[in-house]
């Protein structure tokens, strides 16, 4: 014979957290050297000049200046002039 109890089982599991994606500067904003600059799966955002890829595809900038977007090959480009 089923519980009371036993019903309301189904919603006590929590779901997952969020992983934090996405970009963390705008475009113009002054960086510094090992700033993440976009967390990403994939490589939906490009590395240009002043920009390196770590091995999860996060972008993160490697010298100090402005960041700046572009489109290059039909993906949105990160570099820092």
């Amino acid at each position: 014979m089923a519980k009371k109890k036993q019903a309301g089982k189904l919603r006590q599991h929590k779901r997952p957290d969020g992983k934090r994606l996405g970009v963390k500067v705008g475009n113009g904003e002054k960086v510094s050297p090992g700033m993440v600059l976009i967390r990403q799966r994939g490589t939906k955002y490009r590395a240009g000049a002043g920009v390196s890829v770590g091995r999860d595809h996060t972008l993160f900038a490697i010298k100090e200046g402005q960041v700046e977007f572009g489109r290059k090959l039909g993906k949105t480009q990160v570099s820092i002039k």
